[in-house]
């Protein structure tokens, strides 16, 4: 359906409710503000948000963007990254699901393209389920770009592209500078503690910072507005190719599948702490 905008930020509140009229899906991308070479440090946060922009359009959703301080993790040596806490994260985006939920969002998609971002998410996820007996999901676009698009990557260039072009997908190239100078192979001063990192997902093995920014990470020159506008064509073309293999129509559907399921559950199990949660006669 043809509207003016899909991010809810910018929408009017009569736009809002006329569409909760009709449904209820609303993608949340999480962000970061980082230290990243020669782009923004709101990089990991604009893909995110041209990730869901995207994915809104595909399944006739709304996205809320302005999240882009949660925990960032390594890059907290570099004085360019915001550092809040796992916490503190968990909190915050508790406090909006909820809202969302009451404001009718039922079917609420949460995004990241931060490798990090699963320990902020995920724990909410599942809480906000036990607390409401609503199922609500994380979609790891990383994850779903080297399970479903490996094909689609020539070469690390590509990576950059998508970054590039989540900025054009947001409305906002010019924000990616014209730099040189931030392209290099040197080794990350963490490198010889690869095998610990290793034993667990992402980032969650172990305490550490980045010895220095450089080590996330190394980009492309950007000289000229055309080798940026080449840049952002082809990732804006790699972000719509992942995002049409993510099938959002079933994602969502599969949603509304998974809560009639929970809901059957909560009949034959009002113990489970979704279906105990959520009874009043629990409460007194």
């Amino acid at each position: 359906m043809e509207m003016r905008t899909r991010i809810l930020p910018k929408m009017l509140n009569n736009e809002v409710e006329e569409y909760l009229d009709r449904n209820d899906i609303i993608i949340v991308p999480v962000g970061t503000v980082e230290t990243h070479g020669g782009f923004p440090l709101d990089s990991e946060t604009v893909i995110s948000e041209a990730f869901a922009l995207r994915m809104a359009e595909a399944c006739d959703g709304l996205i809320l963007t302005g999240l882009p301080y949660f925990y960032a993790g390594a890059t907290a040596s570099a004085r360019g990254t915001v550092q809040c806490s796992i916490r503190q994260g968990i909190d915050y985006l508790s406090a909006i699901a909820h809202s969302l939920l009451r404001q009718g969002f039922k079917r609420q998609i949460y995004v990241s393209f931060h490798g990090p971002a699963h320990m902020t998410i995920s724990p909410m996820i599942r809480d906000f389920f036990d607390e409401t007996g609503v199922p609500i999901l994380y979609l790891d676009s990383t994850m779903q770009m080297f399970q479903n698009a490996k094909d689609l990557f020539k070469s690390l260039d590509s990576f950059h592209d998508i970054t590039v072009g989540a900025y054009q997908v947001m409305d906002r190239l010019k924000d990616v500078p014209l730099v040189t100078g931030h392209q290099h192979t040197d080794k990350q001063t963490v490198e010889n503690f690869n095998d610990v990192f290793g034993l667990a997902y992402q980032s969650g093995s172990v305490g550490y910072n980045f010895g220095d920014p450089r080590d996330h990470m190394s980009t492309p020159d950007v000289p000229t507005e055309e080798v940026r506008q080449k840049m952002a064509d082809d990732g804006e073309a790699l972000i719509n190719a992942i995002v049409d293999r993510m099938n959002m129509p079933h994602v969502v559907e599969q949603l509304k599948n998974i809560e009639g399921f929970a809901n059957d559950l909560a009949t034959k199990r009002p113990w489970t702490p979704a279906a105990y949660s959520r009874n009043p006669y629990n409460q007194k």
